[in-house]
């Protein structure tokens, strides 16, 4: 056997189970390592744990406050310590925009419908750091301070920056002259040395006291002071601030939450008037995107009839309370765009006749053959006041047209007047629209405008704009679905012939586009709520138009708001036995299932009551397979059960007066639960619909479920498409 190595003798040949045995032992007392075990009554003590056995972290806090750091007292101990007087905390008092708050009145409400009012109405606690800017999350070096701080400093010029002039082309030459020169042809071999060179350099300049015997101690002293003379006061701080790329994180100090607003505009409503004069007629409007189809306001009503016209309707319509009375409204818009149309819709009174019928005098009759026509119109206004008087709950659509809104915003900023008066016909292609003849104007000048999506939109510096639109088109029955509606939008921007094709109905609305101010009086919110300041509550109000934004905007709620909006959309009842052509839709909201249980939390329109109990949708003639395009907004309780829903009656309604023939016939029943796993129920629906009333504690059951002895329209499946919209700030909805 060979002989071992004098180092491979040293090394210790035990293995690691004796290793890992012998350490169990030797810490088995530990306090660590024990572990007091009760088995079969006796205590068994010094019992050994693995050492795989998990340890309790250390409690940080319990030990620092235990063994407190030993630090010496120095100049630098500020920095090891926290400051005690770093935080304070201050109450600001939260400003309300309205006379009164908006929390609901309701005095029992759920825990967390009553932290959610607390949290809108409590003052602000506001935290303030007296150290924040001297943390690392603090950057100071930003583009303004980095100005200020490089004001007076001189500016370095580099060699590399002078352009070269006219002068300096011999000295290239005689550079280019020495460089062809040889090695070969220099005294000593040496392009340095050369003579050419040592002829053309300049001496250096002197050092002066170079040799002279100076102390080390006056050196130092006279380096620092050349260094402080003429030093920048910051000059740490000149260096350039770090890409913004960089993972540093920003302890940016937040801005108080406030109400979301986007740019907002003004729009009063001036009048209407028809070539005829018969009926009454109501209108709405509306801001719709047209490249995101979708509807990104809720709607405006307003009445512009005479005294004379809506007494034909006294019986049906309570006293108007002020708030709907409101002819001006403030929109606001969160993403403007070239795509962003003013959608305005007319109805009327329900009559017997299809839409073309009812719209075929306005279309043939005009001002000027009234003489001609007088016993015609005497027929019509009589007709039209029968209407008026049985049938005056219940509307028909009519008509519409829509504005290319930034046209308009962008023209009437690039006049040279105060205001805009402009006349805008209906069907143009790309929204064109000429200048409004008058006899301050001679001529007419063409202000065709186009626009592209690069451009930008501001709605909040234009010169107001007074717009009358002169031409409506005729509301097609089988047209009256958002979707037709974006087509239409699309033809008006694009050279085509499908609005040519449509009737025109001749009117003159007269509407005022401005900017709206920072603080408008006589303002309602959406919820009906004054806003300061309000000094005559008599007075015509104005109206905050809700928004609906086309993309979502992140911010934390600050108010109180609790809306919902019911958009029945179609209706198929082609399967239904019996007669229901004239379909008209109630919506209810209801707090149990007792018809007495209808709520008045349905917000009015125009010229009628604040709110109401129940809400008619118009009735498209002899369609047993109505489109919808009706907008019901609700005010939505503070607390919520599992009975509160959604009721749907279908009513056909009888437009001829015949002999015991009720006006109204209730042809299908459906409804909607608020409540589905304690979240607000939202979004799109496809429901059955039930020939009979629904059976007790139907209100916590969806309609789907098929309850026994119930007869359904076409085998309970779905006929009816409605969608529900909440904003809300306190209920969770689902999804």
């Amino acid at each position: 056997m060979a002989e071992r190595r004098a180092f491979a003798q040293k090394i210790s040949r035990t293995v690691a189970a004796e290793v890992r045995k012998q350490i169990s032992g030797q810490y088995g007392g530990s306090p660590q390592l024990l572990k007091n075990l009760n088995i079969g009554g006796s205590v068994s003590h010094h019992t050994t744990v693995p050492l795989t056995e998990p340890v309790d972290p250390v409690d940080l806090e319990d030990y620092l406050l235990t063994h407190p750091l030993a630090m010496d007292s120095g100049p630098l101990r500020d920095l090891l310590e926290f400051p005690s007087d770093d935080i304070e905390v201050i109450y600001s008092p939260r400003e309300c925009r309205t006379l009164v708050s908006a929390v609901p009145e309701e005095s029992e409400m759920d825990p967390h419908v009553r932290d959610c009012v607390r949290k809108y109405t409590e003052d602000w606690a506001i935290v303030n750091r007296k150290y924040h800017k001297l943390g690392t999350g603090f950057n100071p070096n930003t583009l303004d301070k980095q100005k200020e701080r490089q004001k007076g400093l001189p500016k370095q010029i580099f060699e590399s920056d002078e352009a070269p002039d006219g002068s300096s082309y011999q000295d290239e030459q005689d550079d280019l002259k020495r460089r062809s020169m040889s090695i070969d042809d220099t005294p000593r071999g040496s392009w340095a040395c050369s003579i050419f060179d040592l002829k053309n350099s300049l001496p250096d300049a002197l050092l002066p006291n170079l040799l002279d015997r100076t102390p080390n101690e006056e050196i130092d002293h006279q380096n620092d002071d050349q260094r402080k003379s003429n030093r920048h006061k910051e000059l740490f701080g000149l260096h350039p601030a770090p890409e913004e790329e960089e993972p540093i994180e920003r302890l940016s100090i937040p801005e108080i939450p406030k109400e979301h607003f986007g740019q907002r505009l003004l729009v009063k409503c001036l009048s209407l008037k028809f070539e005829i004069e018969i009926e009454p007629i109501f209108a709405s409007l509306a801001l719709y995107d047209g490249k995101e189809k979708k509807k990104i306001s809720e709607n405006f009503y307003f009445d512009l009839n005479s005294e004379q016209i809506k007494g034909m309707l006294r019986p049906h319509i309570p006293p108007a309370a002020i708030t709907t009375l409101a002819r001006s409204a403030i929109f606001s818009i969160t993403y403007p765009s070239q795509d962003v149309f003013l959608v305005i819709k007319l109805e009327k009174v329900l009559q017997q006749g299809d839409i073309g019928e009812c719209a075929e005098p306005y279309m043939i009759l005009k001002e000027a053959d009234a003489a001609k026509n007088k016993e015609k119109l005497e027929k019509l206004k009589s007709q039209a006041e029968q209407f008026c008087q049985r049938l005056g709950k219940y509307r028909m659509p009519f008509a519409w047209t829509a504005i290319h809104l930034m046209n308009i915003v962008s023209s009437a900023g690039s006049l040279e007047r105060d205001s805009t008066e402009v006349e805008i016909a209906a069907g143009e292609r790309k929204g064109s629209w000429s200048e409004r003849r008058n006899s301050s104007i001679v001529g007419r000048r063409s202000l065709e405008r186009t626009t592209s999506g690069d451009e930008a939109c501001n709605l909040t510096n234009f010169r107001p704009a007074t717009l009358t639109v002169t031409n409506f088109f005729k509301q097609e029955g089988d047209r009256l679905s958002d979707e037709d509606l974006y087509k239409f939008l699309a033809d008006m921007r694009r050279p085509s012939s499908v609005l040519r094709r449509l009737r025109p109905i001749t009117a003159q609305l007269k509407i005022d586009i401005s900017p709206a101010p920072e603080s408008p009086h006589y303002c309602l919110t959406p919820e009906l709520l004054q806003v300061k300041l309000y000094p005559d509550s008599r007075v015509r109000p104005t109206r905050e138009i809700l928004e609906f934004p086309a993309r979502d905007v992140y911010i934390p709620n600050t108010t109180y708001r609790n809306l919902l909006f019911v958009y029945p959309q179609t209706l198929n009842f082609a399967n239904r036995q019996g007669s229901a052509r004239n379909i008209t839709v109630k919506v209810q909201f209801m707090y149990g299932e007792d018809p007495s249980n209808a709520m008045p939390v349905i917000f009015g329109k125009s010229s009628c009551a604040e709110f109401s109990k129940e809400a008619y949708t118009a009735v498209v003639y002899h369609n047993r397979s109505p489109d919808f395009h009706e907008e019901i907004k609700i005010k939505l309780p503070a607390t919520l059960t599992d009975h509160h829903h959604l009721l749907f009656t279908f009513y056909h309604v009888s437009c001829q007066q015949k002999q015991n023939t009720p006006l109204e016939t209730p042809v299908g029943y459906t409804w909607i639960p608020m409540l589905q796993n304690g979240r607000l129920k939202t979004g799109q629906f496809c429901l059955p619909v039930s020939l009979e009333k629904p059976p007790q504690a139907y209100s916590v059951l969806s309609p789907e479920v098929p309850l026994p002895g119930m007869k359904w329209v076409d085998n309970h499946k779905g006929v009816f498409n409605v969608e529900i919209v909440a904003v809300s700030t306190i209920h969770t909805q689902a999804t």
